[in-house]
């Protein structure tokens, strides 16, 4: 008989403890609560930490995350207003501020991301469709992009790689999908706080032309460097030659000074040494006239002057049938 009782206070001690265990629950400082009876909702949502109770066996409690959460979708291609197609990865951060709302349009995490999925992404194609693209990549209007001096003035004259001007930018596009998004979601106890591009990129089939026109603007540059250097090598040699050609009449200039100053003091010291004496006088011009025939007679010359020329005045004192007397030979007695 003791047995039986004994066995009776265990099975109403286990009975009691396990209603115990399902009338309490607890809900950490990132959760909140939806108790719901018979799968419909009961009383208000349990937000506040602690431990908490609720009837046993016929209620449920469906723990909701508080924490901020996040969004990445998936990169999405689409087209801008210039008809550029472009893929565009987008994140946003958002958390559940009405979770009865929430429990009730979308009941779980799950099914709120694939909701993000389809009204982040249609605002994001629809604002990406009605903007240029120079107005996604672009971060404000005001700001002025950096550029290389060169490139500039070399794409000033040649109207290559000139920016569109904006009118928004970046930011304000963002803040557009964010507010419409915003909008949106409210409904379903979502609270957006943030969206950003996280990346935006030509789709594979632009891109080659894309990079092909960033190749033509380039070589455009590159040619007007090109002729300019070369512009610039034919004025240096012109320079060069120009400077050479002066050098070179400058010292041939110096060299007739010199040569001149040279020439009139040797006729002046030739006319100090051979104006001391008439035979110096005459020796002089013997030896002159000499050297004159020895520049102006050679083999098979004719010379044709005048008896009374002075060239011709130590010619015509010369015999005929003068001879020069032969040296002596070894073995001669003379």
């Amino acid at each position: 008989m003791s047995r039986i009782k004994l066995m009776a206070i265990l099975a109403v001690f286990g009975f009691g403890t396990l209603v115990l265990m399902s009338s309490i629950y607890t809900v950490s400082e990132v959760e909140q609560a939806i108790i719901t009876q018979f799968g419909e909702p009961v009383g208000a949502p349990v937000t506040a930490a602690g431990l908490k109770l609720k009837v046993p066996f016929i209620q449920d409690v469906n723990l909701i995350d508080k924490r901020i959460l996040e969004w990445d979708g998936n990169p999405s291609d689409m087209p801008t207003k210039d008809k550029l197609y472009v893929s565009v990865d987008l994140f946003a951060r958002w958390r559940i501020v009405d979770p009865l709302q929430y429990f009730l349009r979308l009941h779980d995490e799950r099914s709120a991301q694939s909701r993000l999925d389809d009204v982040l992404g249609s605002e994001t194609r629809n604002a990406v469709a009605k903007h240029e693209l120079i107005e996604i990549i672009r971060t404000s209007k005001d700001r002025v992009p950096l550029r290389d001096a060169l490139v500039t003035d070399a794409g000033r004259e040649l109207n290559v790689g000139s920016l569109v001007p904006i009118q928004k930018g970046r930011k304000l596009v963002e803040q557009e999908i964010f507010a419409e998004a915003a909008e949106k979601v409210r409904v379903f106890g979502i609270e957006l706080l943030d969206i950003r591009f996280k990346r935006i990129n030509y789709n594979e089939s632009v891109r080659p032309k894309i990079y092909d026109r960033m190749i033509s603007e380039r070589r455009q540059i590159a040619e007007r460097f090109l002729s300019e250097g070369n512009g610039e090598a034919a004025r240096i040699r012109g320079n060069r030659v120009r400077d050479l050609n002066k050098i070179q009449s400058e010292a041939y200039r110096q060299v007739e000074e010199i040569r001149g100053v040279a020439d009139a003091k040797a006729t002046e010291i030739y006319a100090r040494a051979y104006n001391q004496s008439p035979e110096s006088v005459a020796f002089y011009e013997f030896t002159r006239t000499m050297q004159s025939y020895k520049s102006i007679i050679a083999e098979n010359t004719t010379l044709v002057l005048s008896t009374d020329s002075d060239l011709f005045k130590f010619l015509k004192g010369m015999m005929p049938n003068d001879s020069v007397v032969p040296a002596p030979r070894p073995g001669d007695n003379r």
